[in-house]
């Protein structure tokens, strides 16, 4: 018996190995970089860092990444200067690109069509407008001397606060049990695949039976549409409260948007205002094409192009770059 068992570990040890070995020589683990907070309390990636992202359990999704020296995903160096022309892109994981190969990035395509420009991607998983308007303010020098800034904002998720705190839940995957865990290739894809997710939803059940939720009440129409407009004026007064701490150049800075998702009440509130503000609903409804990927509702590469062509001409409209 004692014999059996000693052969049982040893051989599901090996199998456990090959596994391994198999997911590491088809690359079907995601490469993660690390995360760092920096001396300005900005939350990014640790600079010159590169790997592929991984979705999918047969690579649906397969790019390689690159972490420049600011820290963040681009194909080049953010060196503005008052001589060129520069872009940023400032925004969650829809701008940082992980998606796609890097020097075939939204700001990479911008570029193609505006060869004389320079565009750098301040993308960050997770980003929302606290962090957008904190990373410019905390970089200040360096944004003063880019010559626009466009910043992603998705109504219903970017405005849930109206000050900047660090979000130490994303900080918290830098632990040294997640970096330890993370070495293993095996472990990583099975959780990107799902293979984990039953044990966990286990987990949760008995959690549940032990420690029981209170039994929630149904709610009337009429209090669920009472709460969702107290909502929309609570994201509306953050909105309002970021633009006056941190500042607001609107000449200079652009809400990328997507009128379709957004609030009737902040469209009239940025018309209102005189924010300017690209939507690209319009692009996105003429296409008959997918404009995100099967998965997941990241943009594929079409609807990239298609951002990137609604970036280019709001840019040529308002002539900030001359055809």
């Amino acid at each position: 018996m004692k014999k059996l068992i000693l052969k049982s570990g040893l051989y599901i040890f090996l199998f456990l190995i090959s596994l391994e070995l198999l997911v590491r020589l088809f690359h079907l683990g995601k490469d993660t970089p690390t995360r760092i907070l920096d001396e300005y309390k900005v939350e990014k990636w640790m600079p010159n860092q590169n790997g592929y992202s991984v979705t999918g359990n047969r690579r649906q999704n397969f790019s390689e990444y690159r972490i420049n020296n600011s820290g963040f995903n681009s194909y080049r160096e953010f060196t503005p200067t008052k001589k060129n022309i520069e872009i940023a892109l400032v925004g969650d994981s829809f701008i940082e690109g992980f998606h796609q190969n890097y020097y075939n990035s939204i700001g990479k395509k911008v570029e193609k069509s505006i060869p004389e420009i320079e565009v750098y991607e301040y993308g960050y998983a997770g980003y929302d407008f606290a962090d957008q308007l904190h990373l410019i303010h905390a970089y200040k020098e360096e944004f003063e001397t880019i010559d626009h800034i466009v910043l992603g904002i998705k109504f219903s998720n970017d405005l849930t606060r109206g000050e900047y705190q660090v979000v130490t839940s994303r900080l918290a995957l830098e632990s040294p049990i997640n970096k330890l865990l993370k070495k293993s290739k095996l472990l990583v894809y099975s959780k990107s695949i799902g293979i984990l997710n039953s044990p966990q939803k286990l987990l949760y059940r008995l959690m549940n039976i032990l420690n029981p939720a209170p039994k929630t009440q149904s709610v009337s129409e009429e209090e669920i549409l009472r709460i969702k407009k107290e909502k929309e004026n609570q994201y509306l007064a953050n909105f309002d409260s970021l633009v006056s701490k941190y500042g607001y150049d609107k000449n200079r800075f652009t809400l990328l948007l997507d009128s379709r998702i957004t609030s009737r009440l902040f469209i009239s509130h940025l018309k209102e205002n005189d924010y300017n503000y690209i939507d690209f609903s319009e692009y996105f409804e003429k296409s008959d094409h997918h404009t995100t990927l099967i998965y997941d509702r990241h943009w594929n590469n079409y609807g990239r192009d298609l951002i990137a062509k609604a970036i280019s001409e709001y840019l040529k409209k308002k002539e900030l770059i001359k055809e």
